[in-house]
């Protein structure tokens, strides 16, 4: 079961894949709890696709987050290697705040 984040489906796989995106160039991003849940399964998923290495792998990865190659290098050439001996588990959730105006939980994802 996924989360539909109150967004039509375009909407909402544009913000998974900007995340996506942010968390893997910069390490991390602030975001409500939902979100980041939701985030933290494709950015496992592209390290995993990454660790592989294959040309099948790159291109999925590259389907996902909207032919951006910087990002996919990223992936393939730093983050596989970095994470090669551990099997899953590449990001951390960490609870920062209740937001105000809307008391929606932020948190920050980064990866370990």
């Amino acid at each position: 079961m996924y989360r539909k984040l109150n967004r039509e489906s375009r909407q909402r796989r544009s913000i998974l894949a900007g995340l996506t995106k942010t968390v893997i160039l910069n390490g991390s991003v602030v975001t409500t709890e939902a979100r980041a849940k939701e985030v933290r399964k494709f950015v496992d998923k592209l390290i995993t696709y990454g660790k592989r290495g294959t040309l099948v792998s790159r291109r999925k990865a590259l389907a996902f987050v909207h032919n951006d190659k910087e990002v996919v290098n990223k992936i393939f050439n730093e983050l596989a290697k970095n994470y090669e001996t551990r099997n899953g588990g590449y990001t951390r959730i960490i609870k920062i705040k209740e937001r105000i105006g809307d008391d929606a939980l932020e948190v920050k994802l980064e990866l370990v």
